[in-house]
């Protein structure tokens, strides 16, 4: 099939390089030429595992390309693919719908044969109602069905869960357009994954709703290990414990500075607008979104009690600053949170990530930036474990201790066992571990 696809941030270009993986035609549309220009030399805008490599595979067999053009890509499309950012809204955290409206209005005029409009950004539920509206009035003889396809895609292992996914859902009263979207997925037939037809408005509430329940997880299970510090538990055993009940299940179920990225923050803020609007409160999900704002706050003064309650004047190396590892995003990273609270306290940071730096330098220009967590950790008075990249799951923690003016580790993702930092010379600090109570 022949599918255009409106929008190469993060949704858009994997989901187009995978589509075209698949064997489809696929052409990626974005207005700005200079990310398109790049693409065509082989440069992504984003780090994404893998994504470079299958890029390259598909463009040079010829069943990917990229345009700024969006008139003949979408004239010559059987899908079309609306997959453009939606970003909170200053004011009110709704979802700013501005591009997803603007991309349906010039698809519509393009519009020459039928075809599916498929929304792939995530977007509040009656968006696809819009959508359609648009479109119809635009372009009154233009054969279109609009359909919901929420994307639930990890990053750093979005390809994998665009190949393997637990599940593709369709929103569509249209059989033919159930059936198009069927003929899209097809490829993924021998993986059995379970394709769900449900209504629009429903597909476009399971983007949220799911989003949603995740970050409530990993809210609660933080806060499980704010109280496993008081009593003398281990919040470790906690997740293991409870995770084993198939009901619960051990994903998301691991104690951090709280949730970050691109999706659940901005998710949860738009589920909130939505429940308000339509007049039914989600009390649930307000209490993650405060307390999760709480927690990266608090992991600053974690790290301020670990230094004995005093950071004026004292070099506090931060290893990892990405929301999470594998990629570059530092949207709502905890790191941000961290790094204001400890400059606010007087300390000087030194930072270390794989490949976020670039991303940090504007949001933390105070910061100095270095090339290995070694010459991050040299003559600090505590070094931060922050984000969970494999670099740093095996450091050599004596030499790390060694470089140090003062041997504190603070492990924000509980990634080495106490007594390993402990016998490396360190002061260990860690989440939800009963050696808390006493610091």
């Amino acid at each position: 099939m022949r599918i255009a696809m409106i929008g190469t941030g993060y949704v858009g270009l994997v989901s187009g390089a995978c589509f075209s993986d698949f064997g489809h035609d696929v052409t990626c549309v974005d207005k700005d030429a200079a990310k398109i220009e790049a693409l065509r030399q082989g440069i992504m805008p984003i780090f994404e595992p893998g994504l470079d490599e299958l890029v390259e595979r598909n463009v040079a067999g010829g069943r990917l390309s990229f345009a700024t053009d969006l008139a003949p890509a979408v004239a010559a499309a059987d899908a079309v693919f609306i997959a453009v950012g939606t970003p909170s809204r200053r004011g009110d955290g709704h979802a700013d719908l501005s591009y997803v409206f603007g991309a349906a209005e010039e698809i519509a005029r393009a519009l020459r044969k039928p075809a599916v409009v498929v929304t792939k950004s995530t977007v509040p539920v009656g968006t696809g109602d819009e959508v359609e509206r648009i479109i119809r009035e635009a372009a009154p003889a233009a054969k279109a069905r609009v359909v919901s396809n929420p994307e639930f895609l990890r990053e750093g292992a979005a390809i994998e869960d665009f190949k393997r996914p637990d599940r593709i859902v369709v929103g569509t009263e249209d059989h033919l357009a159930a059936e198009a979207m069927r003929e899209i997925y097809r490829p993924l037939y021998l993986n059995k994954a379970p394709l769900v037809v449900t209504s629009r408005r429903t597909a476009e509430l399971i983007k949220y709703a799911a989003n949603a329940f995740l970050a409530t997880k990993i809210t609660f299970i933080n806060e499980i290990a704010d109280l496993c510090e008081m009593v003398g538990a281990d919040v470790q055993d906690v997740s293991r414990g409870i995770g084993l009940d198939n009901r619960i299940g051990s994903k998301f179920l691991h104690a951090g500075p709280g949730y970050g990225g691109s999706c659940f923050p901005k998710d949860t803020l738009a589920l909130l607008k939505t429940a308000e609007d339509y007049q039914s409160p989600l009390r649930i999900v307000e209490s993650v979104v405060k307390v999760n704002d709480l927690r990266k706050r608090a992991m600053g003064r974690k790290v301020i009690r670990a230094l004995g309650g005093d950071a004026r004047g004292k070099t506090v190396a931060l290893l990892g600053l990405t929301f999470k590892p594998n990629t570059d995003d530092m949207r709502e990273a905890p790191s941000i949170a961290i790094v204001q609270a400890l400059e606010d306290a007087g300390a000087k940071i030194r930072a270390y990530d794989p490949e976020g730096i670039e991303q940090a330098r504007p949001m933390m220009p105070e910061i100095e930036f270095s090339t290995s967590p070694y010459e991050a950790a040299k003559g600090a008075d505590a070094v931060v474990l922050v984000t969970e990249w494999d670099v740093l799951r095996a450091l050599d923690l004596k030499r790390l201790a060694a470089a140090m003016a003062e041997p504190v580790f603070v492990d924000l993702r509980n990634i080495y066992p106490t007594e390993e930092v402990e016998n490396a010379g360190f002061r260990s600090h860690g989440i939800g571990r009963a050696t808390e109570m006493e610091t």
